[in-house]
């Protein structure tokens, strides 16, 4: 009877490791993070340069203040960094869980519902945003200079980012069912997760749609926006680098549809940890027990799979050993043998220095007795005339004497000899130790003069750094005020320019009318000219006496015809 596997779900769950699907989980994790880098590289910038483009249009906020709502999606704007970097970061957690000593699946990966919660406070801040978006746009439309192709964009910009939030809503919701097995067992069935990969790489497709739309909805507004007459520098930049982003973000979500859809297969393939056919999960207590199997096993196979060492002949061993137990028995002899002979060398050393002494002592001794004898002949030849005998016990006397005097002189000599010698070299240790006793004191005390040199030098680079800091704070700070200080001036030279444009006008208009008056005034003076001269051209005069001021002013002929008869 053989052994059904699939009687006991919880015991068929697990099969063998697969290294393969380890490494191919951590290699797409890894493709998946460089792609999230991009993506939120591009969000950042997109949500920066709005940010920036809501205090220059439609109103600057360097010359009037920005209404309630921009200044509220502005602040709003601001904060999109603290929503959007820990995607990254918990992606990042994500790929570093996954190594070859672990299981990768949706029951095992916790990383994955950190990933997932930061993923929806994102979209929640999206949702935020998202009134204030649309808001902004109307306000836009309202603005007198704001053409109707400029509020049709404008709409359909509306439609798009509506769009776009909603699919990020959709991709927060497939999200979330791929990381509740993570948290609740059966949450979700094996059956149920291709299809939502499935639907999950069709919602990434058409969030790459969506935004694509909607940079080309800006790049026409874009156009749109350079026509108009006042339209700055400052705010033709900021499009130009809000397009760009636009471009970035449209690229990530394309390669990150693109990517997800290629490993799709790989997704929505059986992990090969479960029997065939079977649909029982696999919880992180049987993952646990799946490694440590593995571990045994592969401890088992580098054990069988260790080379035995190399086996010796027996005769040849026995050799062997012969050889070792001579070789060790004549290198104990020969140690013996070399302790004995430095023993007789230091005996023989010592013997030998006392026999030089001997000798030395031996040849002094003999100048001495040669030198006696020579005194003691002089003597004797001196004093022939006297006894033998008395002559013969004075000598013998004489050469006692002298012999143990000389002998105590010649020991008194070489021990003064060799105390001077010992004294001496006791006077040079004294010296030596006196002169390396200074020199450590003095290496001391120039240890401690560089340690306090060290530790002073060391505050006054930090204050050195500090100072750098602060003058590099302060000189941006007084940069950017100096760049505001003139933009401002220069928009306002730009408003004043306009201003006295439009008073030498005036001017000049006022004095074209003066000019008139003083004219008209002069006919009134002198009637009888004006008579005269209606007399000679008719009803001229007449009709010159009916007019009024705004007839006159408002009649181009009229004007001419009086210009002509005040020139006459």
């Amino acid at each position: 009877m053989g052994l059904d596997r699939t009687a006991s779900g919880s015991l068929s769950a697990a099969s063998v490791f697969s290294l393969w699907v380890q490494l191919k989980a951590r290699d797409v994790a890894g493709q998946a993070v460089g792609f999230v880098q991009d993506l939120v590289a591009a969000l950042l910038n997109f949500h920066s340069y709005t940010e920036q483009r809501v205090h220059i249009y439609p109103l600057d906020s360097s010359i009037e203040p920005v209404s309630p709502l921009n200044q509220k999606f502005s602040q709003y704007l601001h904060e999109n960094a603290a929503y959007v970097r820990p995607l990254e970061d918990s992606l990042q957690q994500l790929h570093q869980s996954i190594t070859e000593d672990t299981v990768t699946v949706l029951e095992t990966v916790g990383k994955l519902r950190n990933f997932a919660e930061n993923f929806s406070s994102y979209t929640h801040f999206l949702q935020k945003i998202l009134p204030y978006q649309l808001k902004s746009l109307e306000e836009e439309c309202e603005t007198p200079l704001c053409t109707t192709a400029l509020a049709v964009k404008n709409q359909e910009l509306q439609s798009d980012m509506k769009r776009v939030t909603s699919m990020f809503e959709k991709l927060q919701n497939y999200i979330n069912l791929l990381a509740l097995p993570s948290v609740q067992q059966d949450a979700m069935p094996q059956s149920s997760t291709s299809a939502v990969f499935t639907q999950l790489a069709a919602c990434l497709h058409s969030l790459h749609d969506a935004i694509k739309e909607m940079s080309k909805h800006y790049n026409q507004k874009a156009t749109l926006e350079q026509e108009l007459p006042t339209v700055t520098q400052k705010l033709r930049t900021t499009t130009e680098c809000l397009l760009g982003s636009l471009g970035s973000l449209t690229n990530s979500t394309g390669k990150i549809a693109t990517f997800f859809s290629n490993n799709l297969d790989f997704f929505t393939s059986s992990t090969g940890y479960g029997p065939r056919g079977g649909t029982v999960a696999l919880n992180p207590l049987q993952a646990e027990s799946m490694l440590a199997n593995k571990k045994k096993a592969a401890a088992y196979i580098h054990a069988i799979r260790k080379p035995r060492p190399q086996s010796v002949p027996y005769r040849e061993a026995l050799s062997n050993r012969r050889i070792l137990t001579s070789s060790t028995e004549s290198r104990e002899g020969l140690t013996q043998q070399v302790q004995q002979s430095q023993e007789k060398i230091a005996r023989l050393e010592q013997e030998k220095e006392h026999w030089l002494l001997e000798a030395q002592l031996g040849k002094v001794r003999l100048e001495k007795e040669n030198q006696r004898i020579a005194d003691l002949e002089a003597q004797l030849a001196a004093a022939l005339g006297g006894s033998p005998t008395a002559h013969t016990a004075l000598a013998s006397t004489l050469i006692h004497s002298q012999e143990d005097e000389s002998r105590e002189q010649l020991i008194k000599t070489h021990y003064m000899a060799r105390v001077g010698e010992l004294t001496t070299q006791l006077q040079i240790s004294d010296s030596k130790a006196v002169h390396f006793h200074s020199e450590c004191r003095a290496l001391a005390k120039r240890l401690a003069i560089a340690e306090k040199s060290r530790e002073t030098l060391s505050e006054e680079v930090k204050l050195a750094n500090q100072n750098i800091t602060r003058l590099q704070d302060e000189l941006a700070t007084t940069k950017r005020s100096y760049e505001d200080q003139l933009s401002m001036m220069s928009d306002h030279l730009c408003s004043m320019n306009e201003t006295l444009s439009k008073q030498r006008e005036e001017i000049d208009t006022l004095k074209l009318g003066s000019k008139f008056w003083e004219r008209f005034l002069y006919l009134q003076k002198v009637p009888a000219r004006g008579v005269g001269l209606s007399k000679s051209s008719g009803t001229l005069g007449v009709g010159l006496a009916g007019m009024t001021v705004s007839d006159w002013s408002n009649t181009h002929s009229a004007t001419a015809s009086t210009r002509v008869l005040l020139h006459s």
